[in-house]
């Protein structure tokens, strides 16, 4: 597996530099709970050796004001961040990401457990975000993965029960003309 240039899988590869250049943004929103709000998008510069060398201030800002959550919070920094809505955590737990500037963005089903509006604000930022970051997304909800992505990739678990890629095409070409027939079985809910 490719990560740019580099092979992450190759002998001597370095696993923690690896994963510094990955953020991820888990299904369920985990702010650190015992952290304020500053600590929780602070946290990854500091563990990272970078917060000496930055402006943390700075940083934070700029990366709350990027998960459109600085509004909101500026004057709660010094609140828990669990003390958040779940919208609210999960644009801190991208915030947190975002802070350390990686070169790709992970999410596993950042929206599953929101509510609507909230859905709304992320998929927005997720547009935004996509404009500086590799952003790859599991999701189970066509809709999104339809109004939020560039390309799309469909996988299906095997008798094996391991994912194997099934087709992998810009989003209009998946959703309106899918090649293969387990995709259009599965988009237009035939199946899963």
């Amino acid at each position: 597996m490719l990560l740019g240039t580099e092979d992450i899988y190759a002998k001597g590869v370095d696993a923690v530099a690896v994963r510094r250049r990955i953020g991820m943004v888990f299904q369920k929103p985990n702010p650190f709970p015992m952290m304020s709000v500053y600590e929780n998008v602070a946290s990854g510069l500091r563990l990272n050796g970078l917060a000496r060398s930055l402006n943390l201030d700075e940083v934070v800002e700029r990366s709350l004001r990027q998960a459109a959550l600085w509004d909101e919070v500026k004057d709660k920094l010094k609140a828990s961040g669990a003390s958040l809505s779940g919208g609210q955590q999960q644009r801190l737990c991208i915030a947190r990401s975002v802070a350390v500037q990686p070169d790709v963005l992970l999410m596993d089903e950042p929206c599953s457990a929101l509510d609507p509006i909230a859905t709304y604000r992320i998929e927005e930022l997720i547009v935004e975000l996509k404009q500086k970051y590799t952003i790859a997304i599991v999701t189970h909800n066509m809709q999104q993965a339809s109004r939020i992505s560039d390309n799309t990739a469909f996988m299906l678990a095997g008798e094996e029960r391991v994912g194997r890629l099934v087709e992998f095409a810009p989003t209009r070409q998946i959703f309106t003309n899918p090649r293969d027939k387990r995709t259009e079985d599965y988009i237009t809910g035939r199946f899963g």
